[in-house]
């Protein structure tokens, strides 16, 4: 089993692809408007193979949704296979979780990572909190909660 740290910023399925040369793996655009990653940033990058029987991947997001992180050496485009329903969302619209606010977000809400640094958007709380949030709303990287106990 692969052990994840807490400081992993972001996750997701994508291809080694070859531009000008050079491999390169694109970040999905998501990721950046998200906040889990910022561009002209250095990060460390793991590479797992996904060796799911029968994969099969297409393309998740269209090229113009996508960003190189730049000075990364790296890149390739966003996927979905049929592995990846076992790493959608960690979580469901209903799920009642406890969190802890790390930052707040450019438009003042508190933001929580959770499993596999996905993002938990959850207003009105602030660095530091640790409330009980019911999840709201899910989308693919991130979702959104309100506070339910504090």
């Amino acid at each position: 089993m692969v052990e994840i740290t807490d400081s992993l910023a972001c996750l997701f399925t994508g291809t080694v692809e070859e531009r000008d040369g050079d491999p390169v793996v694109t970040v999905p655009v998501s990721e950046i408007e998200h906040g889990s990653v910022s561009l002209d940033e250095t990060y460390r990058v793991a590479l797992i193979r996904n060796e799911a029987e029968g994969e099969t991947a297409e393309s998740a997001t269209g090229r113009s949704a996508d960003r190189e992180l730049s000075g990364n050496g790296a890149g390739g485009s966003a996927v979905r296979s049929s592995a990846d329903a076992a790493t959608g969302p960690p979580v469901s619209e209903g799920d009642v979780r406890e969190v802890t606010i790390e930052t707040l977000g450019d438009k003042g809400d508190g933001i929580a990572k959770i499993e596999r640094g996905y993002v938990v958007i959850v207003p009105d709380s602030q660095p530091g909190d640790e409330p009980t949030v019911e999840i709201t709303s899910v989308r693919e990287n991130v979702s959104f909660a309100d506070v339910i106990d504090e």
